[in-house]
């Protein structure tokens, strides 16, 4: 029997481990999935400099394998997808590094990163056959407010209808919503339709979806597309709404009514919408997802009020309908992709003292309880965690009328200025509605840490926790 040379016999071994790390599918789709002002973009940087800058200081001992010393390195690579924009770390990475420091821009589509994770296998089979082993690892954003519309995919166009109209007149929509809904009331759904008179309907509803969201921080903004478009646009296929007055038109006018007349035009605009947007976004990206984290800004509602943070509960419930989840398998990957490990993360941790971060755990897990229930029964595993992707204050005491309190500290984003405070205490439980006149908040957005250089860790809290339950079991 012949005998391999030793150059011979690590060319046979690398082919095999080449092999092995394609059986064992050394590869996560991992999407990062929440609302606006959630922080995906401080978060999917955070993760990406964390990884390419860990080294000697160890910035994730909580991460394996760099506590077990068997992190090597992680690298850019070119992403799968040619046609999808690549997410901009280097420009998120130029506003925090500036001097002031500035959150970088929030993305406003879908966007992807891929990253090639280089490693030393201890328990896995890939340790009998390679020194080395690499973790590709596929990052997608989402804009939180298409998410909201695979809930439209189970809905025909009047249950949609009724539900906006429940939607609206209920503060805080009601009394913005009431004159669009006026003109509504005064539209003849069964006459001939005219075009621009719908495309102004359908522009003063979007205007409202605005108002909605960056004037009351609600979270509930359907169509999502209405107010981040992308390439959709200025064509008509965003050119409808809900027709408010639904309940009081015949069933039989309705079913009856062609394209041609205001009623059918708005149902089958409705209907492209929801097949050719929806359900296609839904079929060319969330079926590939085997890895999911949902990020939920609890802080912002809590300060706003009740109604905000009512309508983050409902916005949440409606996210979460909308996923498939089921134990995945390598078969069932390649063929029918389901998520396997879902994280929820309370973000904006370091906007409150230590001490409040088991409430925040609680109050996320809370928002989301029923839905958790259900897919913790199919053996999904689930976390939760308070994070902050980039920490931005310090923590320290303050005196309180003779007595010592935990505050933060750090540079408030509205007044460019050090602030010191307690900015309240975090219910552990969804509040009450007399909660809210004895417990006020006062959650003050800060601006990042000044001075980091592009090519240093950024700080955070509870990054390295956050890349155990993603990515530890692929590296182990």
């Amino acid at each position: 029997m012949p005998i391999l040379s030793q150059d011979k016999f690590d060319q046979l071994k690398q082919k095999a481990g080449n092999l092995l790390n394609r059986t064992l599918d050394q590869h996560v789709n991992l999407a990062v999935t929440g609302l606006s002002r959630s922080g995906k973009t401080a978060f999917i940087t955070s993760l990406v400099n964390q990884l390419l800058s860990e080294g000697g200081e160890k910035h994730l001992t909580f991460f394996n394998p760099v506590h077990q010393d068997r992190f090597i390195a992680a690298k850019r690579v070119t992403q799968k997808h040619m046609h999808v924009a690549r997410f901009d770390y280097d420009g998120a990475m130029q506003a925090l590094s500036q001097l002031p420091a500035v959150w970088p821009q929030a993305t406003k589509g879908i966007s992807e990163l891929r990253l090639a994770i280089k490693y030393k296998p201890k328990d896995s089979l890939l340790k009998y056959t390679t020194e080395l082993a690499t973790l590709t690892l596929d990052i997608t954003d989402y804009p939180g407010e298409w998410l909201l519309d695979l809930s439209m995919l189970n809905m025909t166009y009047e249950q949609w209808s009724e539900q906006m109209h429940t939607l609206l007149t209920r503060e805080p929509r009601a009394e913005l919503a009431k004159a669009w809904m006026e003109k509504i009331s005064q539209l003849d759904p069964l006459k001939a339709a005219d075009e621009l008179e719908i495309a102004e309907l359908a522009k003063a509803y979007t205007e409202l979806l605005h108002t909605f969201r960056h004037q009351l921080g609600l979270s509930v903004i359907q169509p999502g597309r209405f107010i981040l478009p992308g390439e959709l646009a200025g064509a008509p296929i965003l050119e409808f709404f809900p027709f408010t007055e639904i309940n009081k038109l015949d069933g039989n006018a309705y079913q009856n009514a062609d394209d041609t007349s205001v009623i059918g035009m708005l149902k089958a605009r409705f209907l492209e919408y929801r097949e050719r947007v929806v359900k296609q976004f839904y079929k060319k990206h969330f079926l590939k997802f085997d890895r999911q984290i949902v990020l939920a800004d609890c802080l912002t509602p809590l300060n706003n009020g009740k109604t905000s943070f009512e309508d983050l509960k409902l916005a949440m419930s409606m996210i979460m309908q909308s996923y498939h989840y089921g134990q995945s398998s390598l078969f069932s990957r390649l063929f029918n992709p389901k998520i396997d490990k879902l994280m929820f993360a309370a973000t904006k941790a370091d906007h409150v003292t230590p001490e409040q971060h088991t409430n925040l755990v609680s109050l996320v897990n809370q928002l989301v309880h029923g839905t958790k229930q259900e897919i913790s029964f199919n053996a999904i595993d689930i976390k939760s965690l308070a994070i902050a992707s980039i920490k931005s204050t310090n923590y320290g005491n303050g005196t309180y009328q003779g007595q010592s309190i935990p505050v933060v500290r750090g540079l408030a984003q509205a007044s460019g200025k050090l602030t010191t405070l307690f900015p309240g205490a975090v219910p552990a439980k969804l509040p009450k509605d007399n909660y809210w006149q004895s417990h006020p908040f006062n959650f003050v957005n800060f601006a990042p840490t000044q001075g980091v250089a592009e090519h240093e860790a950024l700080p955070h809290l509870r990054m390295d926790q956050v890349l155990q339950f993603l990515l530890g079991d692929k590296m182990s």
